[in-house]
């Protein structure tokens, strides 16, 4: 069963936000990290030596598996940030700043 089912849950209307170019829908109340999920996207940063893929870990902001670059602003926790309307999320390289 579905969970928004099983909580007999009824979010509002779904948006549109982008990673990496790439649109998706979100809906209202989900974290960057559960848009992502729900998108089937698992991996969305590289370690900085040796380029690895991470995604969520802990689910709850300890860890900083999930950072992830939301509208420019890198090292965004992707667990922890609401999705918005129009957010541009991309992956994020090391440690998201330039060389």
């Amino acid at each position: 069963m579905n969970p928004l089912e099983r909580a007999r849950a009824v979010p509002g209307p779904a948006f549109t936000v982008t990673l990496d170019g790439r649109e998706m829908e979100a809906l209202p109340g989900q974290t960057v990290a559960a848009a992502l999920w729900a998108a089937g996207v698992t991996s969305w940063r590289t370690t900085r030596g040796e380029g690895r893929p991470h995604g969520i870990f802990c689910g709850i902001g300890v860890c900083f598996d999930c950072l992830v670059t939301v509208n420019d602003r890198p090292n965004q926790r992707a667990c922890l940030v609401p999705v918005r309307p129009g957010d541009a999320i991309r992956t994020q390289e090391g440690t998201g700043h330039e060389h």
